[in-house]
């Protein structure tokens, strides 16, 4: 046959070779399309169909893989990748997997397997590469059992195989070790009873069960891998606890580098530094998207195998989140600076500690927090302001820019600490209502003063600092009609004592006050003394 110049054609050829179970020509065709066009993703991808259909699903693999390295939105070798890493997985496989790595971790077997790594086997029918399961045998049977070729020795399978000629009695297949029993690797089962430490029985059904020294066996220890199934003693909760808290995973989830932890864990260690906490790989990238998106398959064990320990995990993890939820004790102080009832205060978080903080008050659905300025002789002052979160934009490097209003005042009853973080006992804070008709009237008369005297002064600024102020606490409240009507009184006022540029101190002072009058008289004070600055 002549050689076709078109390397389309040579690619259907390899094809029809393929069907005639020709696949050392079909192999030659399309290395020979590779050597000229070597990007080209089909043709990986039609190697690979060949390879899989001769039997060597390792070199296929690797080929669908190369052909998605090239273009990964090629769906026929995702399907396939898919399809092959299923079959290998699934129970039935493991079950075999598991016999073999039995076998081959006896003594009489051991040391003859290395000896031979490679037994020659005559196939079905000829002309045909097929895998055939491990067969049974006694424990006195030093004979090696046969495996699955792996990917080191398949190459060099496949062109002993195709050698031969196909009218001969049939093709030859090489079979290395089993795939699942290579020493120095580890075995399927947990680390506690490793194969080499117990006795390991065949049954007449071809399933394995496991006896530790001493121990009798036991009918109902028979692995059911085949079934879905794990055997209880094979559970340990060890295997299932966070290397970071010590106990049951909660929210499992999985670093690009493969290590699981709690949720919450997690996050806490991405606060202070982005690595994986195990193997120190940079985990950037991650802590950017913010998709701590749960193990599914982590969490389906965990409530399949250890549903008792689960239940007593989650009983703690409530019992947490309630003792964070209470918005009285061990409230979170944020200590930075002076916040007002309705008036915003956008922060920028980075500090590990309030990173913390922000994220639990989310969690818990409070979504609130007390905020304080310093005080060097009690950390923190006597009085404060709740602020609610209304939204929060999170930086890629794991700093966040939280937008928040104030809310309820309070004082410092009991003051603490949690995590690095201050926390406080507090009680709030409400104006004393006035219920004299003619208390009412003078206290309204000092309202409407003091207001017209705060317009003025704010519309005798400078254009520069009016637009600063406008653009950060924005445009000041219209004056209320009824003046008790809140706890905490007008909200202009609280404007105006934000924007005011008066000693912290002195705000803190007006803040605990409990009478509107008083602040209406302390605001009067501040602006008639601002004004006559501004009259020079």
């Amino acid at each position: 046959m002549s050689e076709p110049s078109d390397l389309t054609l040579k690619i259907y050829r390899a094809e029809s070779y393929a069907g005639l179970q020709e696949f050392k020509a079909a192999i030659e065709d399309l290395n020979a399309v590779l050597f000229q066009l070597p990007n080209w993703p089909e043709v990986y991808f039609r190697k690979g169909k060949v390879l899989q259909d001769a039997g060597f699903l390792g070199d296929a693999l690797q080929l669908f893989l190369q052909c998605l390295a090239l273009d990964e939105d090629f769906a026929p070798a995702k399907l396939q990748v898919e399809k092959i890493l299923c079959d290998l997985l699934s129970p039935e496989n493991l079950k075999e997997g598991l016999k073999e790595s039995s076998w081959s971790s006896l003594p009489c077997i051991k040391n003859k397997s290395f000896g031979c790594p490679s037994v020659v086997e005559e196939p079905h029918s000829p002309g045909e590469l097929m895998r055939k399961q491990p067969q049974e045998r006694p424990e006195d049977d030093p004979e090696p059992v046969k495996g699955s070729l792996n990917r080191a020795q398949s190459a060099q399978a496949i062109n002993a195989a195709v050698a031969v000629p196909a009218k001969e009695d049939g093709l030859k297949r090489v079979s290395s070790e089993p795939l699942l029993s290579a020493q120095g690797k580890g075995v399927l089962l947990k680390r506690k009873l490793s194969l080499l430490e117990q006795d390991t029985i065949i049954n007449e059904d071809g399933r394995n069960k496991l006896k530790k020294h001493g121990e009798s066996p036991n009918e109902d220890c028979v692995f059911s891998l085949a079934y879905g199934d794990i055997p209880e003693e094979l559970i340990d909760v060890s295997d299932f606890e966070c290397s970071l808290c010590m106990r049951l995973f909660f929210e499992p989830v999985t670093t690009p580098c493969g290590h699981s932890f709690c949720k919450n864990c997690l996050e806490r260690c991405l606060d202070h530094t982005p690595y994986c906490p195990l193997c120190k790989e940079s985990l950037k990238e991650y802590l950017a998207d913010r998709r701590y998106c749960v193990t599914q398959l982590l969490e389906e064990l965990i409530v399949k195998y250890l549903p008792d320990e689960l239940s007593e995990r989650k009983k703690i993890y409530d019992e947490e989140t309630a003792e964070l939820s209470h918005l009285t004790k061990n409230v979170p102080i944020f200590v930075c600076t002076m916040a007002y009832p309705t008036v915003p205060c956008p922060l920028h978080v980075f500090e590990p500690r309030y990173r913390l903080m922000i994220r639990r008050s989310i969690q818990t659905g409070t979504k609130q927090f007390g905020m304080c300025v310093s005080d060097t002789q009690n950390s923190f002052a006597d009085y404060g302001c709740m602020l609610q979160i209304r939204n929060v934009h999170f930086l890629p490097d794991g700093r966040s820019v939280v937008d928040t209003v104030g809310g309820k005042r309070f004082r410092v009853l009991k003051r603490g600490m949690k995590d690095g973080y201050c926390t406080a006992d507090i009680e709030y804070l409400e104006d004393v209502k006035i219920e004299n008709g003619d208390e009412i009237q003078s206290l309204r008369e000092l309202h409407d003063l003091v207001y017209s005297q705060a317009c003025s002064w704010f519309q005798n600024l400078r254009d520069r600092f009016r637009s600063q102020i406008l653009q950060h606490f924005g445009s000041m409240p219209e004056r209320e009609e009824n003046l008790q009507a809140t706890p905490n009184g007008p909200a202009w006022c609280w404007w105006l004592l934000a924007v005011l540029p008066v000693d912290p101190r002195y705000q803190l002072s007006v803040l605990s006050m409990k009478s509107l009058e008083e602040r209406l008289t302390k605001i009067q004070h501040i602006l008639t003394y601002f004004s006559r600055d501004q009259s020079k």
